[in-house]
């Protein structure tokens, strides 16, 4: 079948903060600008998940009366904690020696998915066409070779590629200009990069995975806004990383840990880890009498300014965490997808206003260079490198380039990829995890069933294997299968015969909770995450 194509002024692809502020920004400059928003997920808001804690200030640019139009930003931060834990015990920093990015006056604890939806609701009422459940699966290039748009998904293909029944084509989506806005680790985003050469004489991106877990807790173990980040155990001093417990709404509690993904020991698990965090004695008691109501992870970019891309090519942009614009040192980015999503429709609006097309929105990184994101991020550029020289080392350092030189060292200090920064499991201890109580700390498949994932099984393998021999060849004889513990979701299992012979990989594909360590950790990057079926995935409720 011959795909369909509709035409508009710009494209954008993906439902998060950075691309629904930009469909917004561009409907408030131009009522009559035709703006089309495809989201992979079920709705918007469904595959959103972030800690989170926001900070307003682009949002207020945006809509200057959020309050009063009802954003969903309710529990405002009361109390700031930052504690460094041992196995034991733990010690609390007084705020007075934090740098300003540890600290969260005028900022609230929400639910990213929410204000995403209610970002959505924003952009319905002003005439965005907003079309959830559809992936963008294809960059569409013009002759001259500029992006002309984006093409959604087929549906109904069998587990060969093969059309099954029912099977519709996807559609183009042809555009003046094509957004990109699809988060941490972008299917297209990472393609674009690719083609124009966008991370040429930049730093590799690093990144961290985040594993989150939403409670309901008694009411006299809640204190309604309060912010507590964690440093220290679980996780080896050399290994980058921190919890975080955020207390908002009624009742509820959002606890999860971020590690960073440049660890070099392969027996260690992200989401193991996430749950012996909670078996502190100071954690465990906030979370006692309490009710685990969901459960997500996802990747994030960490690296930087000196790891950002070029973020405009002809045709298109970069936005949000599909570009890396994630403020490391503070764990926030919503406030940076928000700022982005503003600079890069402002550029296209005056491109198309002065009769532009398929041209490179230079404005757009220019005007980023000029703003208050750009020079956040230049102050806390060195954070990522400096805690990647262990906890301590790190710790000392970042404190000296904040609160010493007030972020501006007369040095930049450079990242490596993640990829590459294991070391064969023969060098390494293996982690002895305990075994879940069923009560405090749990599996990964009754994780994901929290998490409410679903994927059609009978649809090509979304997980792809560039060499279908590497997985046993290397990654299992040198690494001892490491995918088998980064991977937060258990898609990945190593299986043997009867015997314990001719062990092969076997992809659970249905698990996939979309988080994307798979695409970035693999030591040999010999797997490639692509879209599913549109629609497919977590459906996060309050995440």
């Amino acid at each position: 079948m011959q795909r369909e194509a509709m035409e508009f002024d710009v494209v954008i692809v993906g439902g998060g903060p950075a691309g629904l502020s930009a469909a917004i920004r561009l409907k408030q400059i131009n009522a009559d600008l035709s703006v089309c928003l495809i989201e992979k997920g079920a709705e918007i808001g469904a595959h959103i998940l972030s800690g989170a804690v926001m900070d307003p200030r682009a949002l207020t640019e945006l809509f200057p009366d959020w309050k009063e139009k009802g954003a969903p930003l309710e529990t405002a931060v009361s109390r700031d904690t930052f504690r460094f834990l041992t196995e034991h015990g733990f010690v609390d920093l007084p705020n007075s020696i934090l740098p300003g990015c540890f600290q969260n006056h005028g900022n609230y604890i929400v639910s990213l998915g929410q204000v995403c939806r209610w970002l959505g609701e924003q952009a319905e009422a002003l005439g965005v066409e907003l079309y959830p459940g559809f992936a963008g699966a294809e960059v569409l290039y013009a002759e001259n070779g500029a992006v002309k748009g984006v093409a959604t998904g087929d549906l109904a293909r069998a587990r060969d590629g093969s059309p099954g029944p029912g099977f519709q084509p996807g559609m183009e989506l042809l555009a003046q200009y094509t957004l990109f806005a699809e988060g941490c680790r972008g299917h297209l985003g990472k393609q674009l990069e690719a083609r124009f050469a966008l991370r040429e004489g930049v730093d590799p991106q690093t990144y961290a995975i985040g594993i989150k877990e939403l409670w309901e807790v008694p009411a006299e173990r809640h204190e309604k806004g309060l912010v507590m980040h964690t440093a220290g155990w679980p996780l080896a001093r050399d290994t980058y990383g921190g919890g975080f417990i955020y207390h908002y709404g009624e009742n509820l509690v959002s606890i999860g840990l971020v590690v960073g993904l440049g660890y070099n020991n392969p027996y260690l698990s992200p989401f193991e880890e996430m749950q012996r965090l909670k078996t502190h004695p100071r954690i465990g008691e906030m979370l006692e009498g309490g009710k685990r109501l969901a459960y997500g992870a996802r990747a994030l970019a960490a690296g930087g300014l000196q790891s950002l891309p070029r973020m405009d090519f002809p045709g298109g942009v970069l936005l949000g965490d599909d570009a890396g614009l994630l403020v490391a040192s503070r764990i926030k980015g919503s406030h940076a997808a928000i700022k982005s999503g503003l600079l890069a429709a402002e550029a296209a609006a005056a491109a198309l206003a002065a009769g532009r097309a398929h041209d490179s929105l230079t404005a757009y990184p220019e005007a980023f260079r000029a703003s208050w994101l750009h020079d956040e991020l230049h102050t806390a550029r060195n954070f990522k490198p400096w805690m990647a020289k262990g906890l301590l080392t790190g710790s000392l350092m970042f404190g000296i380039d904040q609160l010493l030189l007030r972020g501006k060292a007369p040095w930049t200090l450079h990242n490596s990829a993640d990829h590459e920064k294991l070391k064969p499991a023969a060098e390494c201890t293996p982690i002895d995890y305990p075994k879940p109580d069923g009560t405090l700390t749990f599996d990964r498949l009754s994780s994901v069933f929290l998490s409410n994932t679903n994927h059609t099984e009978d649809q090509p393998c979304h997980l792809q294997l560039k060499n279908t021999d590497v997985p046993i060849s290397i990654n299992l004889a040198r690494y001892d299968a490491p995918e088998q513990r980064y991977c937060p979701a258990g898609v990945y299992e190593i299986v043997r015969d009867a015997q314990g012979d001719n062990p092969r990989l076997q992809i659970n594909a249905q698990n996939c909770v979309h988080c994307k360590t798979c695409d970035i950790k693999d030591p040999t990057q010999n797997i490639n995450w692509v879209t599913p079926q549109g629609g497919e995935g977590p459906i996060y409720q309050q995440m």
